[in-house]
């Protein structure tokens, strides 16, 4: 591992210690085990969505159940893997009973993530669903604004479903997949134009 690497690791883990304090507030209302991000520190390709689920919560580790499954499929279909981005939620900590979480524990949890963000310093960070493209874009109606992107402070997003939008609902498998073809090709350009 070079310096780099070293450091950037040292401040990610700073970053989570100081995150993982979050459930000693009294109000505290979720979970109290740190679901951490999870891939390259360097990655240019980052994926945010809502929150962990309880698998997620049990192991430690982001998008391994279903849902998981369904987002390594469709990063296949991207051109990506899953081992070269990094992945993470909005709220890092499980909602009991999956439910949404409220726009106080977003608030609570954004200025960790945005020092993740500015840490990782993605090209691309992807959106899955309404709480994540909501909570840094604005954009919080994705069934009409999936499959668009959205440049800001030199960073392009990408909206999209979340992927549990489509293991719950089949129909959705399709607007899944022609998203990520759509990422996939935007994602190949920039690749080529950065070797010419």
């Amino acid at each position: 591992m070079n310096g780099s690497k070293s450091n950037r690791k040292r401040e990610m883990d700073a970053i989570n210690h100081e995150y993982e304090k979050l459930p000693s507030a009294r109000t505290w209302a979720l979970s109290r085990r740190l679901v951490r991000g999870e891939g390259p520190l360097d990655s240019k390709i980052m994926v945010v969505g809502q929150a962990p689920g309880r698998f997620e919560d049990a192991s430690g580790r982001p998008f391994i159940g279903a849902s998981g499954k369904l987002l390594d499929r469709l990063l296949g279909i991207a051109g990506l893997d899953r081992k070269e981005v990094y992945i993470t939620s909005v709220v890092q900590f499980f909602p009991p009973k999956n439910r949404k979480p409220s726009d106080e524990e977003i608030a609570k949890c954004m200025p960790f993530l945005k020092k993740q963000i500015n840490l990782i310093k993605p090209e691309v960070i992807v959106l899955l669903g309404a709480v994540s493209a909501g909570a840094l874009v604005g954009k919080s109606k994705v069934m009409s604004d999936h499959g668009s992107f959205v440049e800001r402070d030199g960073i392009t997003y990408f909206v999209t479903l979340h992927p549990a939008a489509g293991v719950r609902i089949k129909r959705n498998i399709p607007v899944l997949e022609g998203d990520f073809k759509l990422l996939g090709k935007r994602i190949s350009r920039a690749r080529a134009k950065s070797r010419k």
